[in-house]
């Protein structure tokens, strides 16, 4: 059931969680869309993500749990149990959080798949393909070449907009990346989540054209939680937070909370 909100009740906080190769900056048109409604919204960097070039060995070995557990840590912090909306990874470590009761409800925008969710097609392989065959991958940061994000991430943005996009990249985690991609390999579990825990209600958003995260696989994604609510854009790709049109799904996301959380939220 939706949870209802008194007038006098102030509404839960979103917190939005980047993925791989970016900053919170990429959430920016997000951030101020829902500030306008009314929204506290919180833009929290992964750990060593606030470095555009940094290509250090501890960035290389930083686990999904390093994420989690910062992001848990900072929404202990907060007065109230956030929105989460997650991109890509980000929707993957919002399914860990909401695995731990820490969030009221959550949007996952292109999620990376959990662990038992078989996602490597033939598109995801290419679009990793640069970074998999790096010896050593694994324990080292990565980055994708302009040409392997354009066809991965960018499909659907103008020229100008995935240059730009391009150049606000950062490196990540090869250990991250090992951890989505190679879980059943992965003695820590990091990707694993536990679908019974997950109650909260949950919308899942995928574009028609997304190479890195086919909507294909997010579907599963959304068959796997009893109150999970599955949408698909076409004309959309992985970008689709700055793709020509992104306000569309933004004003689809306020009005699922809305209806989700009831008209005071």
């Amino acid at each position: 059931m939706p949870t209802v909100h008194s007038a006098a009740e102030p509404r839960p906080p979103i917190v939005f969680i980047h993925g791989m190769w970016c900053g919170p900056e990429v959430f920016e048109p997000y951030r101020k869309f829902f500030t306008e409604r009314g929204y506290h919204c919180h833009l929290p960097a992964l750990r060593l993500h606030d470095i555009k070039n940094n290509e250090s060995t501890a960035l290389g070995r930083l686990s999904l749990l390093d994420y989690a557990a910062d992001l848990e840590a900072f929404i202990r912090t907060l007065p109230q149990q956030p929105i989460l909306i997650g991109h890509s990874m980000g929707g993957l470590l919002a399914q860990i959080l909401c695995a731990r009761q820490l969030a009221v409800s959550a949007v996952l925008l292109c999620p990376a798949s959990p662990a038992g969710v078989h996602g490597l097609t033939a598109s995801v392989v290419r679009s990793f393909f640069s970074v998999m065959t790096r010896w050593g991958f694994w324990k080292k940061p990565n980055k994708l070449s302009p040409a392997a994000a354009r066809y991965a991430l960018f499909n659907r943005l103008p020229d100008d907009a995935a240059q730009d996009a391009y150049q606000q990249m950062r490196y990540e985690s090869g250990r991250a990346a090992f951890e989505i991609g190679f879980w059943l390999l992965d003695r820590n579990k990091a990707s694993q989540v536990d679908n019974r825990k997950v109650r909260q209600p949950m919308l899942v958003i995928s574009g028609a054209d997304d190479h890195i995260t086919p909507a294909a696989i997010n579907k599963k994604v959304a068959n796997r939680y009893d109150q999970a609510e599955y949408r698909c854009y076409p004309n959309h790709a992985h970008w689709l937070i700055a793709e020509p049109g992104w306000q569309t799904i933004a004003a689809d996301i306020a009005e699922w909370l809305e209806q989700t959380h009831g008209q005071n939220t």
